[in-house]
């Protein structure tokens, strides 16, 4: 394999030369630089990245751990995550811990395998990555991260509750209530509610937002028309029966998959949805544009986390604007609006 020094000889330049043309340093002739670049074609020379970085410590690199590919918003996130760097011609080294493979969801009220993402962090630290983002499958309270490492770090959906380390996640509360108000517009007074489990930062958030359209719109809230579900089909199924006994006209699902449950109990009753009762749900899962009628739904801006959390992990590396990166980024929502919920005014 060629070298740069063999490269210079052969072009009859000096080694600062063809250095300052392979990476994009004015200086050199257009004659010149195809003349290097036809020779290091020829030549077969290859750049020995690992070497330069290791001089420049620049190795134009982010180390992004996945809690699990299989997931279905960790693809979307990383997509955002990728697109962005490659804009700012940055490269991602990915690892996948499979979490959920391995633990199902049980991992997420645990802090056992936080040993395992530490030893990640020190191995990606090791192969000169310049920053960290972690992206979770879930959003809940995660304290894996360390505060004091040598490089910055960024959470991708979910809460690390640190100074040190932002956070980047989903604006619930927003995205609840464009829901909400939209069945509300539609004429709608009784509104049922199919939460996600309670512990959940997401059915927390998205719970404040249904109360703040129901007050903005004058409408009292009533405890007796929320049903805790946790975000299974089979929870929307069960928590079918009790919010029809309260006579809503409309369910808002907190998750599209609780949403088929309320859609197959509601063929059971031979109960049309979009006609005899209004359904809503959140995600925007692919499955949500097969139900029969198609479901109005809040999309999740997942390629918008991702992007957003690259952004905020090179403004902390250019070290500009330091006091201006803030604990916690929140990501807008946006409404996906079908035919599932029906206009009932007069």
């Amino acid at each position: 394999m060629a070298t740069i020094k063999e490269i210079a000889r052969a072009c009859n330049v000096s080694v600062a030369t063809v250095s300052n043309i392979l990476n994009h340093k004015p200086g050199a002739s257009d004659e010149t630089r195809k003349m290097v670049m036809k020779k290091i074609k020829e030549m077969n020379y290859t750049p020995n990245t690992v070497a330069r970085n290791l001089k420049t410590k620049n190795s134009r690199s982010i180390g992004v751990i996945v809690e699990d590919m299989t997931i279905f918003s960790i693809p979307d996130i990383v997509d955002g995550i990728t697109e962005h760097c490659e804009e700012k011609n940055y490269q991602i080294l990915l690892i996948n811990l499979r979490l959920f493979k391995k633990y199902n969801d049980t991992y997420y009220n645990r802090d056992d395998y936080y040993g395992m993402v530490q030893d990640e962090i020190w191995k990606l630290i090791a192969k000169q990555v310049e920053g960290i983002i972690y992206v979770a499958a879930h959003e809940r309270t995660i304290r894996c991260i360390p505060e004091d490492l040598p490089i910055p770090a960024v959470m991708a959906y979910g809460y690390t509750k640190s100074e040190k380390v932002p956070s980047v996640v989903v604006n619930d509360e927003d995205g609840a209530f464009q829901i909400t108000k939209h069945i509300i517009d539609q004429g709608h007074r009784r509104i049922g509610v199919i939460t996600g489990k309670n512990d959940s930062p997401h059915a927390q958030e998205r719970l404040v937002g249904y109360q703040r359209a129901l007050y903005e719109s004058g409408i009292l809230y009533n405890p007796s028309v929320i049903c805790t579900g946790d975000w299974t089909r089979i929870s929307g199924y069960r928590c079918t029966d009790l919010l029809l006994k309260q006579q809503v006209t409309a369910i808002f699902c907190m998750n599209d998959l609780m949403a088929g449950g309320v859609y197959d109990r509601l063929e059971e009753l031979s109960l049309k949805p979009g006609e005899d009762v209004s359904v809503a749900g959140y995600d925007n899962r692919e499955l949500s544009g097969y139900y029969k009628p198609p479901l109005s739904t809040i999309t999740l801006p997942l390629h918008d986390i991702g992007y957003e959390a690259s952004e905020v992990i090179l403004e902390m590396l250019s070290g500009e604007n330091r006091e201006a990166v803030r604990p916690i980024y929140r990501v807008n929502c946006y409404p996906l609006l079908r035919r599932s919920v029906r206009d009932i005014r007069e």
